[in-house]
């Protein structure tokens, strides 16, 4: 009789284990969902590390050399160099 108490006892124990595993905090459902998330965060900070290195080269083309920033002004603000003439060409459709 002790051996069926002592088989019941650790069936017993299986199971709440095995619930547990399924069910409690740190469960393998949980585990998935949080290597999703990690994934998704992994690669947003893989984007923004790639921004920032962008970012980073811009900054140091602006503090190197005055052909960015010409370019710049040229661009954004239609800033023209002294003695030049702009001429904006527009096309109609056919």
């Amino acid at each position: 009789m002790n051996a069926r108490w002592v088989a019941a006892l650790l069936v017993g124990l299986l199971v709440v284990l095995h619930v547990q595993l399924w069910t409690g905090r740190g469960s393998v459902p949980q585990v998935r969902a949080w290597r999703s998330d990690l994934q998704a965060l992994e690669a947003a900070n893989a984007e923004a590390r790639q921004r920032n290195e962008q970012l980073a080269n811009e900054v140091r083309d602006l503090q190197d050399g005055l052909d960015m920033i010409e370019e710049l002004a040229r661009h954004e603000l239609g800033m023209v160099k002294p003695n030049e003439i702009f001429v904006q060409i527009q096309r109609t459709a056919p």
